[in-house]
Order: C-alpha cells, then sequence, then structure tokens
C-alpha cells in the first residue's frame, strides 16, 4: 500500500531542508510524494529547486506588493487547504516556522490530516522575538503528530511543552544533508572554476565579511543601525565586506540608501546557493539574522555575529553571550573589530561543535514516516484523532 505525503514549503531555506527529505522519499516505494510550493520566495526558491533536480506539483502564487501578514495568511489559507482537499494526503509534512508552516498545519488541522512537523521544538519564549516565527512554531507544535527536533535543547523545550516523548524524534537538522551535498558540488572542478570567476573581485589581502540580513522584527531603525556600523567597519583598511541584499523592500531601502556607493562594500543580488556556500566558507566571519546561516556556520566553523535580540539556535554558537550582538551600532563594531584583530578571540568563536548531526537527518525522518504508517499504529492514531476532535 502506498501512502501519500504532502511536503508543503515556499521559502528557499523551507526548500533546502525539506529537500533532503524529499529524496529519501524517492527510495521509499510505499510513499507517493507531492510537492507543493506556495512561492513566498519565488525566485530564489526555484535556484535551489533546479539545484538539486526537484519537481514541484503544486506551484502557488500568493504573494502580492506590500501585502500585510494578515492578507498573505489570508491567502495562503484559501490556497493550501484547495491543494489538500485536490491531493487528499495521509501526511502533511512541513519544516520550521514560517507563514507557510504554520498555514500548512493549520489547513491540514482543518481537514483533519495528521502532520509531521521538520525542525520542531526551536523556541527563545518570546513571541516577538523572532515575529513572526516564535508563534508559528507553536502554533504548528500543537497541532502536529510527528515532531521532528534538531538538538537536544529542541527536544527537551518540547518535553517542557507536554508534547510525549514517543511523538518527538531526535533527527539532527536536514540543512546539514544539504549543506553536505552542496559542498561536494563546489569540489567538482566544473563548480569551482565558475565560483571563483564569480567572486573574483575579492582582495585576498583582506579579511571578508559576510552580511545577511532580513527579520521582520528588524525592519525599520534596527536595520538602519546594522547598516551604519557596516559603512564604519568598511573603513577599516583590511575589511571587505560581501551583502547579499534580499528582495524585500524593507531590506533594499535602507542598503542602499546607506552602503550603496561605499569603499569596501560589495552589494550583490540574492545569490544561489552554491554561490553563498563558497562565500561563506572564505569568509572569515559571517553577520546574520539568519538562523539557517548559524546553522550551516556551526558545521563549517566560521564564527557568527547575530543581529537579534534572542536566538533559538544558541546550540550553534560557542559563545551565545559574546555572538548575539543584537541591532547596536557600537556592539556591531566592537565585536567585529575583536574579531579582526584579536587571534586568540577569533579561535574561541571559530571552536564551535556541530550540533546538528552528520548529513543523516532526512534519512532518520523517512524511516520515523515509514514506521508511523505502519499498522497498528497509524491505524490507532487516526482512529483517536476523529474521536477526540
Amino acid at each position: 500500500m502506498s501512502y501519500k505525503v504532502l511536503s508543503i514549503f515556499g521559502t528557499r531555506p523551507e526548500a533546502l531542508k525539506i529537500i533532503p527529505i524529499l529524496k529519501e522519499f524517492e527510495r521509499q516505494s510505499h510513499i507517493t510524494s507531492i510537492v507543493c510550493s506556495t512561492g513566498q520566495h519565488q525566485e530564489m526558491l526555484q535556484q535551489v529547486v533546479d539545484l538539486f533536480d526537484v519537481s514541484l506539483d503544486y506551484s502557488l502564487n500568493v504573494m502580492m506588493p506590500n501585502q500585510s501578514l494578515s492578507q498573505l495568511t489570508t491567502r495562503l489559507l484559501f490556497e493550501v487547504n484547495r491543494v489538500i482537499e485536490e491531493v487528499k494526503p495521509d501526511l502533511v509534512l512541513v519544516q520550521g516556522d514560517t507563514t507557510t508552516t504554520f498555514v500548512g498545519s493549520l489547513a491540514a488541522y482543518y481537514n483533519q490530516i495528521a502532520v509531521a512537523h521538520v525542525e520542531a521544538g526551536l523556541r527563545t519564549h518570546d513571541i516577538y522575538s523572532p515575529w513572526p516565527e516564535e508563534v508559528n512554531r507553536k502554533m504548528t507544535g500543537v497541532v502536529s503528530a510527528l515532531h521532528f527536533a534538531p538538538s537536544q535543547d529542541a527536544e527537551l523545550n518540547l518535553l517542557k511543552e507536554g508534547v510525549s516523548r514517543k511523538n518527538i524524534f531526535l533527527t539532527g537538522n536536514t540543512i546539514i544533508d544539504t549543506l553536505v551535498m552542496a559542498l561536494k558540488k563546489i569540489k567538482t572542478p566544473t563548480h569551482l572554476t565558475q565560483l571563483e570567476a564569480e567572486f573574483q573581485f575579492l582582495d585576498p589581502r583582506k579579511k571578508m565579511i559576510l552580511v545577511t540580513g532580513h527579520r521582520r522584527e528588524s525592519f525599520g531603525q534596527d536595520f538602519k543601525n546594522i547598516c551604519l556600523a557596516l559603512r564604519r567597519l568598511a573603513q577599516l583598511e583590511d575589511v571587505q565586506i560581501v551583502f547579499p541584499a534580499h528582495l524585500n523592500p524593507n531590506v533594499q531601502g535602507p542598503v542602499n540608501s546607506i552602503l550603496a556607493g561605499q569603499d569596501n562594500i560589495f552589494l550583490l543580488p540574492p545569490l544561489g546557493y552554491l554561490s553563498f556556500i563558497y562565500l561563506m566558507k572564505v569568509a572569515h566571519f559571517i553577520i546574520t539574522d539568519s538562523g539557517g546561516v548559524q546553522e550551516e556556520a556551526s558545521y563549517l566553523r566560521r564564527p557568527i555575529l547575530v543581529t537579534r535580540r534572542l536566538t533559538e539556535r544558541e546550540e550553534a554558537l560557542s559563545c551565545p553571550e559574546e555572538a548575539v550582538v543584537g541591532a547596536k551600532v557600537g556592539s556591531i563594531l566592537a565585536k567585529s573589530q575583536k574579531l579582526l584583530h584579536d587571534v586568540a578571540y577569533y579561535k574561541e568563536m571559530s571552536a564551535t561543535q556541530n550540533p546538528y548531526g552528520n548529513g543523516h537527518a532526512a534519512e532518520k525522518i523517512a524511516t520515523e514516516i515509514t514506521q508511523y504508517f505502519k499498522v497498528p499504529y497509524f491505524q490507532i492514531y487516526n482512529i483517536v484523532r476523529k474521536n477526540t476532535l
């Protein structure tokens, strides 16, 4: 018997973390895999889908100019519900903490279909940091049947919230699976030659700082502060800053008004995944508000400065109290200069032990989903579910 699993994602980070699981599903004769993209990151997402040769069964077009979270959520719920009603899956798979994740799990719940949550249990315990991601993942957890925790910290958070231990599976993080695949591609002569040519503008005599930023809670003055810190940092002669800027107007505005035309700052459009991983490998350190970049950097042993008040991935940082700098100009400058010029401090911040596994998280997840579909657990779960809703 074949069971239908509907995997839903909308952003590039979601796709990167679900793709290894889709590859595992291809090896499972008893799983029919259906893939739905909501298109939250249309162009950026398509690049990784093509890179890893993934076929989309449904491609939604939910994004509108200057769309509010309420408008996005409403459009997503209608469109995702339509897909679920058509597919009638046995399980809906979602990842992380985006609006797509929350809406996908909610639509599955409304249709009384079990939810599997990849990267479950991440918490800052502050519903406005990150916003709206903290609430998205908590509400997704409420309706999930299977919780795939990427780390022991995440597993403990779920247990504290009353999730049954039998529904939690410590798997590691699938981003390491994807990163391992990407690193293999980068090492091939063709890709390596292309990447070296793409970034030939970099000066090997200078230390390169890689920057990303996209969090909603940072929009406004906080993001301007980050840009002001970068402009001052770029005045150091031994520094070059590479900033692939997110397409969101709330990012593009401050970046272009504060950083455009500055010496030692290279503003780039969003990069392909292989290009970005290549830059991470050659960066001296990274300034970011991205959770996924924190995870990847822990595997690559690259120091991170996190431009947020709180992070749900402290286990990815060797010194969380040092690495989380927020959006204060002084803090960003002080920690950056220390990483640039204090060798002992740099080594300390590079000493992170990767807590997210060895690249076999997707295999573990696919195995647990297979077990879930076996009799009698699958049938018993569904009988209980229908009697209690």
